[in-house]
């Protein structure tokens, strides 16, 4: 991913992704797609951390308790290395086409978590309604949790680009940034400093609080 942040994602091609990881672009053709894909390599990972907890909630959960405990997985997954998080998703904003693929990817997990709550015995349409409310917390949090920080230097927010980023190993390019604890520690370890005037907040914390916000705005008479 650092090539696209250096060079953009256009003028980006296989072969100098290829090059920069050691191999031949035969093999990152047998990893990937297209070069699209280094940035939704993980997809498949997170949906199954999700569906696994979505799963494992206690038979007794509400339909939105066990999704709030798919939640707390994608944070887990997800939540680690913030500065990554942000580089990756403004190169997705800044492509129409990366951004319809991450729109698939979105719709996939809704599809899996209603899958896994009619699995638990949940009817429809309870089963969608919950899953893709899960997805929109998601979507809502996430979005939050990597906008620029108010303090964010001018030439990362004049790109579009958070500054400074140090992964790029075929995995870390799974293309989903890894969990939450806190800025100088807080932008290594997960945790936003700035974002929507809450310093120090994780995602996972993000993602509990508007989970909460929307059962109090659905429930508002």
């Amino acid at each position: 991913m650092q090539l696209y942040v250096e060079r953009g994602f256009e003028d980006t091609t296989v072969a100098d992704i290829a090059a920069k990881a050691g191999v031949t672009a035969r093999t990152f053709f047998r990893h990937f797609a297209d070069k699209r894909e280094v940035l939704f390599a993980g997809s498949a990972e997170l949906q199954d951390a999700l569906v696994a907890a979505l799963k494992e909630a206690p038979p007794e959960a509400t339909p939105m308790q066990a999704v709030a405990a798919a939640l707390d997985a994608a944070a887990e997954f997800l939540g680690q290395n913030r500065k990554h998080s942000r580089q990756r998703q403004a190169i997705i904003n800044s492509h129409a086409d990366l951004l319809e693929r991450e729109l698939i990817k979105m719709a996939r997990l809704a599809d899996a978590l209603a899958e896994g709550l009619r699995r638990r015995g949940v009817p429809e349409p309870d089963a969608s309604l919950a899953a893709e409310a899960g997805v929109v917390v998601f979507r809502v949090a996430f979005s939050r949790w990597v906008a620029p920080d108010d303090h964010t230097d001018q030439a990362g927010a004049d790109n579009g680009v958070a500054p400074d980023d140090h992964t790029d190993q075929a995995g870390a390019d799974n293309g989903v940034a890894p969990d939450d604890h806190t800025d100088q520690a807080g932008a290594d370890n997960g945790v936003a400093p700035g974002n929507g005037g809450r310093p120090g907040v994780s995602l996972r914390q993000m993602m509990r609080d508007d989970l909460a916000r929307l059962s109090e705005v659905t429930t508002q008479g």
